[in-house]
């Protein structure tokens, strides 16, 4: 699997799209692929989305007959990598983006994108999902949800989180208002940072992916999870938020998919089924799982979704990004 550095992507998709534009209409109109996929990920390399992204293409690559291509563009909590994609690359279904759907679709809820509109790209395969919660260090004097409402409503706690705009942030200001605790939210920039947080007591205790939390170890204790806890005693069987405080709130999740251009599967149907039928095929085969538990992945995270369970919970993020908006300014 080829890894481009960002100059080099932008010289290739570049060097790409005139060929593709300058080719007769029967070439175009040939077998597709016919050559490899360039994939945008909008974080740094060795991040979640990195490793999700090459457990998944490590098979997706023999059901499409073809490898694909990463360049990656961290920066501005994932904006500089959608700007580009949307920007720089053509939309003939030979160019993807691989993101997280919870921060950064949040991210068009604190601010709308500059040079393109959220409509003109959608999300069409899920890989997986990771819920966010809420944990404490180990030696935390708060170690039971009782203790931190208690506390949350003597006084505003500290509470860390990998950024602003995240769905476990969301998920905290949600908790906030069902009991009436009081948060602060302090970014810390990056998941080892607010685990790190809430272990030295820099925090009273943080909000965060729980694949991250999990691998944290005895480090941590999980007490309550914004969403379904599926891995129970690896999350201390916390409960989830709606069991424990009788709220609706949807999944707050972390999850990685593949988005396409809307032009390029409107433009290139044939071609955007290929990709549709080739990804869901990736999930019938064993060697997905290995791949992505091998590679750090919380096998029971793994989850298959298509272009309207995408959409679902792309609206639903857009709508409590509106909701809680004016508390998030920080993103």
């Amino acid at each position: 699997m080829k890894t481009l550095d960002r100059r080099g992507f932008l010289k290739t998709s570049a060097g790409a799209g005139v060929m593709t534009l300058a080719a007769p209409t029967i070439v175009r109109a040939a077998d597709f692929p016919e050559r490899n996929i360039k994939v945008i990920i909008p974080t740094r390399e060795g991040g979640g989305a990195d490793r999700n992204f090459r457990a998944f293409a490590e098979v997706w690559k023999d059901k499409l007959g073809t490898d694909f291509e990463p360049g990656f563009f961290p920066g501005a909590s994932g904006r500089v990598g959608y700007e580009v994609y949307m920007g720089k690359e053509e939309p003939d279904c030979y160019s993807l983006i691989f993101g997280n759907m919870g921060p950064e679709v949040l991210n068009w809820a604190m601010q709308e994108p500059s040079n393109f509109s959220v409509d003109d790209y959608f999300y069409f395969g899920r890989v997986d999902v990771d819920p966010g919660c809420l944990f404490v260090g180990a030696e935390s004097g708060l170690q039971t949800m009782d203790d931190i409402i208690a506390a949350g409503k003597e006084r505003k706690l500290n509470v860390g989180t990998s950024r602003m705009a995240h769905p476990a942030s969301i998920g905290l200001l949600a908790l906030g208002e069902a009991t009436g605790a009081q948060f602060n939210l302090i970014p810390l920039s990056g998941g080892k940072n607010t685990v790190a947080g809430a272990v030295t007591g820099e925090v009273d205790f943080s909000v965060l992916t729980s694949g991250s939390v999990i691998a944290a170890g005895d480090a941590v204790k999980t007490l309550l999870v914004f969403g379904e806890n599926r891995v129970g005693e690896a999350l201390d069987n916390a409960p989830s938020m709606n069991d424990a405080f009788g709220t609706n709130l949807p999944e707050m999740l972390s999850s990685r998919a593949f988005a396409i251009h809307r032009k390029a599967a409107e433009d290139y149907p044939d071609r955007f089924a290929k990709l549709q039928e080739s990804f869901k095929a990736t999930f019938e085969d064993p060697r997905l799982l290995e791949s992505y538990v091998s590679l750090g992945g919380t096998p029971e995270y793994l989850s298959y979704g298509g272009v309207e369970e995408c959409a679902e919970f792309m609206q639903a993020m857009l709508e409590l990004g509106a909701k809680y908006k004016p508390l998030l300014t920080g993103a």
